[in-house]
């Protein structure tokens, strides 16, 4: 089979904010600047995990204080282990994810995000989390699995603006934000309930959608907030895709989870871990050298 690249996330920013494959409401001619959370203002914003794999082709402000990052993972983390976990220890490799994926995966990297649907036509997804605790050291699951969503038009190498797929590849974890207050992320956080709109209209399930989200670094610049519309690739190559909160049907491209899980994803990932995140079909996902 010929040879075919795999798209590496790059971010882009800016202030006004546009409709996008996220369905996000972005609104022209803001004048404000982003709210950045006190928690983001203390975050280190990663350089390698972004700048190494390069290139590509193609909340509810319900008063609650961020209160203490690190006390808060522990906490997620305690709850998140009395469940049952997946897989098993791997030196080098994440079970089920090719050399072809693998070698984006930078070495400073201590927490990966996979997401894997059956096909390139599936909508429905399995999301599990990995960690290691140095580069020689194997790699293990955190949790238990979640079921998530994608693209309604299912996944492709090829993503543009409109076509309801999304993105196969592997992208930088470098911000956070929503419509509800800081949840006690380490990930510099955009609380602008403003640039997350409720929906189109009165019973629209994208209304809870946006709670919560972490941008996921395809056509944007890392480290900039969700809703800085800079596009590195152009506008036809499409943008804001994210991690957001599911809304019980495909997404626009994004992946989407359960609120909770959405929650304890945000307490465990850290800028010092230079998260990543590896999406697609199962095919590309677990692809070797030029096959996918």
């Amino acid at each position: 089979m010929a040879a075919q690249s795999v798209a590496i996330g790059v971010a882009a920013v800016g202030v006004t904010l546009v409709v996008g494959a996220a369905g996000a409401l972005h609104v022209a001619g803001s004048g404000d600047e982003p709210e950045i959370s006190a928690t983001a203002a203390r975050s280190e914003v990663p350089r390698a995990a972004s700048a190494a794999t390069g290139g590509g082709g193609s909340g509810r402000d319900d008063g609650r204080p961020a209160g203490d990052a690190s006390a808060r993972a522990a906490h997620d983390a305690a709850g998140l282990r009395e469940e049952d976990t997946i897989g098993h220890m791997t030196r080098g490799a994440i079970p089920g994810v090719g050399d072809l994926m693998m070698s984006r995966i930078p070495a400073a990297t201590r927490q990966v995000i996979v997401v894997t649907a059956a096909d390139r036509s599936a909508t429905v997804n399995r999301v599990v989390l990995w960690q290691r605790a140095g580069e020689d050291d194997p790699w293990t699951p955190f949790g238990a699995e979640i079921s998530g969503r994608n693209g309604a038009n299912g996944w492709t190498d090829d993503h543009v603006e409109g076509d309801l797929r999304s993105p196969i590849g592997v992208y930088s974890l470098t911000a956070a934000g929503g419509r509800y207050a800081d949840p006690g992320t380490a990930l510099p956080y955009e609380y602008r309930p403003s640039f997350y709109q409720a929906g189109s209209y009165a019973g629209d399930p994208m209304g809870e959608a946006f709670n919560y989200v972490v941008a996921i670094d395809y056509n944007r610049l890392p480290g900039h907030p969700p809703s800085d519309p800079t596009r590195p690739m152009g506008k036809a190559a499409g943008g804001d895709i994210w991690l957001h909160v599911d809304h019980n049907t495909p997404t626009r491209g994004c992946v989407s989870l359960p609120q909770p899980s959405m929650e304890a994803v945000l307490h465990w990932l850290t800028p010092s871990s230079h998260p990543m995140i590896i999406m697609g079909d199962q095919a590309s996902v677990a692809a070797s050298g030029d096959q996918r």
